[in-house]
């Protein structure tokens, strides 16, 4: 593969959370208008609600270059799923693959993601830590196949081992996901398989290494679920978050080839330095690199409620080394890349911003105002509702829709939550892509620090947080209750 075409095979492509294995959900395509809606397709046949709220965390759609969706699809009540694909012309059902995949213990139903690599291949989640593959995704048939990480002379142990993350792939084809392990698993030789990270490289190879051995510490039991591991820029390092049974934990970084940890920083509360952040399983909070190699990664705070239960970005270097400046809500959240000329209010040195949730919930101390923020990574202020120092707000919007459930109740500001766990940066267009609890779907026009005229998908629904995307031909994508949603139109 030619440089150019390699370049266009990581550049257009929606590969997996957010958008590249560097998770900076940068589009490379301008968004058409947000109008209508085109089509749309649900992700969950059998959605089980609680109340008014779906306690579920959607896989990201992901969009080839030449322009099909590749979906993942949750098909029964509490388990099932399936990948499909569909024209995103018009929707239309390209083909479908079932797979025997089920879910690791859980309260909120993770996530089941894919992920696609630059040579056109699907890897999705299997039975007992398997992968399987499907190449030429575009067309109605194409090869498909399963790979075992331990090796195919040992494939087969017990349901006991379940991929616990999203899948990331490098610009190779190689791929990375962690794994649980509940009991004892034995391979080959009685060796035991614990709970960690898996390598399949782009010719079928397998390896890993056990999350406690990657961060030798014998009492760290899994990687965090939900979290999509992150590369470097030079795609040589591994990021990732692994974590104890008390809810404290490390970010790692491992060279990529060798699995070999280079670098391990613990993740502290940012109010109170020497008491160790949460790290939960509810969460979809991944690492982040940024264009400068510094690292991101979403925390949850250490006394509950002492930051509203908004929880910290931790913010690093690339070697983990080096601690920066914090950000104030890291809960739940993967920040976007926000090129610094896209905001033109913004004065400072930074060369790129970040585009983080800023919630602050009426159930936990807040006032109900939850927002979206562009933040200075490398500036600080002081939080005015922590205390804490934190990094510069440049900007900020507020949602729209009042949140009754709190207005009525002594919050009379209160609205309803930006339900984005990443957000795409429509770069040509100098906005970002917002979905909201109220239904609809926001245009944040960073150089104004305006929302344009939304489109409404739902009536609006309490959910666990979804991912937005562009398409290469500039159609948007967003989830809300359960459904899948292309939005597109005409004119300027």
């Amino acid at each position: 593969m030619g440089t150019s075409a390699l370049a266009q095979s990581i550049g257009l492509p929606w590969s997996g959370h957010g958008h590249d294995p560097q998770h900076t959900a940068n589009s490379q395509v301008a968004s058409k208008p947000l109008q209508s809606i085109l089509w749309h397709t649900p992700v969950d046949l059998q959605p089980q609600y609680s109340g008014n709220e779906l306690l579920i965390h959607y896989g990201c759609a992901l969009i080839t270059r030449q322009n099909t969706v590749i979906l993942p699809v949750k098909t029964g009540a509490t388990d099932g799923f399936q990948v499909e694909a569909h024209q995103a012309s018009n929707g239309a059902l390209l083909w479908t693959l079932t797979s025997d995949y089920s879910l690791p213990p859980h309260n909120w139903t993770p996530q089941y993601s894919i992920a696609l690599t630059p040579k056109n291949r699907i890897y999705y989640a299997g039975a007992a830590g398997t992968v399987y593959y499907r190449d030429s995704p575009d067309n109605a048939t194409g090869t498909t196949g399963q790979i075992a990480f331990y090796g195919t002379a040992s494939f087969g142990p017990s349901a006991d081992v379940k991929i616990n993350t999203p899948i990331t792939s490098d610009r190779y084809g190689n791929i990375f996901f962690g794994f649980l392990v509940s009991g004892t698993v034995t391979l080959a030789g009685n060796a035991p398989l614990l709970s960690g990270i898996a390598r399949i490289a782009e010719d079928g190879t397998g390896s890993w290494v056990a999350a406690s051995t990657a961060a030798a510490d014998s009492s760290v039991i899994e990687l965090t679920y939900n979290q999509a591991p992150a590369l470097s820029n030079d795609h040589r390092t591994l990021y990732f978050a692994v974590s104890r049974s008390d809810t404290s934990g490390l970010l790692l970084a491992l060279d990529s080839r060798t699995l070999a940890t280079t670098g391990h920083v613990a993740l502290m509360d940012v109010l109170n330095p020497s008491s160790n952040a949460r790290l939960l399983d509810d969460g979809t909070a991944s690492p982040m690199v940024g264009p400068d190699g510094d690292v991101y990664f979403g925390v949850f705070e250490n006394s509950w409620g002492s930051n509203h239960y908004r929880g910290w970005l931790r913010h690093f270097d690339s070697t983990l080394t080096q601690t920066k400046p914090a950000g104030a809500f890291g809960w739940d959240h993967t920040p976007s890349v926000v090129p610094a000329s896209l905001v033109t209010s913004y004065s400072g040195s930074s060369t790129y911003l970040l585009l983080s949730k800023y919630n602050n919930y009426a159930e936990a101390g807040g006032d109900g105002v939850n927002r979206m923020a562009v933040l200075d990574p490398n500036d600080t202020m002081t939080d005015p509702i922590s205390g804490a120092t934190v990094m510069k707000e440049i900007i900020n919007v507020a949602g729209v829709t009042p949140d009754t459930q709190y207005t009525n109740t002594g919050f009379p500001n209160a609205v309803r939550e930006w339900c984005v766990n990443t957000t795409v940066i429509d770069v040509l267009n100098h906005s970002a892509i917002l979905s909201s609890e109220d239904g609809k779907v926001y245009r944040w026009d960073l150089s104004t620090n305006t929302l344009g005229t939304p489109v409404t998908l739902t009536t609006g629904l309490g959910e666990a947080y979804t991912p937005t995307v562009i398409g290469v031909d500039g159609t948007v994508y967003a989830i809300a209750n359960a459904t899948l949603y292309a939005i597109g139109g005409t004119g300027p």
